[in-house]
């Protein structure tokens, strides 16, 4: 199954919610891989330090081959790289991709992603896409490939307002290019229950009908230590509150 974790608003968890869920898809055995289509690379930060070195295989090689013409192109595999825990694997981002993204856009290369995830079926039993917070070449990329779509909610109005057009941004992609996308769900993140304006807004959500998912992930101060030590929540801490939040909400997605 492939993910793909897509908002167009920035700061609403997507490179949180792509490793934790990754992460616990890992340690419940599953060959899972996690591909950071954002140049910015929080997830790689996240799945590999602040001091991983630049020259590891990457997203950015992997699409910049795309745009030369040679008589034996590296297979997908060769783009990824082991993280720290078992069973979980990493294509990893690197700055190139932002000068990368127009040569590709005019190059057509926009199924690249899709064929790279065919070939890589067999070698993984989930693989999860973080995305940047635009829908451009990366993202309509991810969402060409991908058979699921997640996207990250976090409680004002503001994310309200722009998850409709997120939804039929989506809904274009499915009925023009990818058939198979289907919205998993919204994952509502940092939850406070007991502020008004968060419940509000979720539950006008579910009134119309949008396939909010439960658990919501609560707020906590443990997610900020599990972004500095660079280890997703199962790792670092597998019975706090958020961790068996998380792992509920991965076991409902399966």
């Amino acid at each position: 199954m492939q993910h793909v974790v897509f908002n167009q608003k920035g700061g609403v968890g997507k490179s949180t919610i792509t490793c934790n869920l990754a992460a616990i898809s890992a340690w419940q055995g599953l060959r899972t891989l996690v591909i950071d289509l954002d140049a910015q690379g929080n997830s790689t930060r996240y799945l590999l330090g602040a001091d991983a070195p630049d020259e590891l295989p990457n997203v950015a090689e992997f699409f910049d081959q795309s745009l030369r013409f040679t008589i034996r192109d590296k297979p997908p595999g060769d783009f990824i790289v082991n993280t720290p825990w078992e069973g979980l694997d990493l294509m990893a981002s690197n700055p190139l991709l932002d000068e990368l993204h127009g040569k590709l856009e005019s190059r057509h290369k926009i199924y690249k992603l899709r064929d790279a995830l065919l070939q890589l079926a067999d070698d993984y039993d989930q693989i999860y896409i973080d995305t940047p917070p635009a829908l451009n070449f990366y993202t309509r990329s991810a969402l060409m490939a991908a058979q699921g779509c997640l996207i990250p909610f976090d409680c004002d109005d503001f994310s309200r307002r722009a998850l409709y057009t997120l939804l039929e941004n989506v809904a274009e992609i499915k009925a023009d290019h990818n058939a198979d996308l289907q919205v998993e769900g919204i994952i509502v993140n940092q939850f406070q229950p007991r502020a008004n304006l968060p419940q509000r807004l979720v539950q006008e959500l579910i009134d119309e009908g949008l396939p909010v998912l439960q658990p919501y992930l609560s707020s906590s101060v443990k997610i900020r230590e599990s972004h500095e030590q660079s280890s997703p929540m199962i790792f670092l801490e597998p019975n706090h509150k958020l961790t068996l939040e998380f792992v509920a909400l991965h076991d409902a997605l399966l």
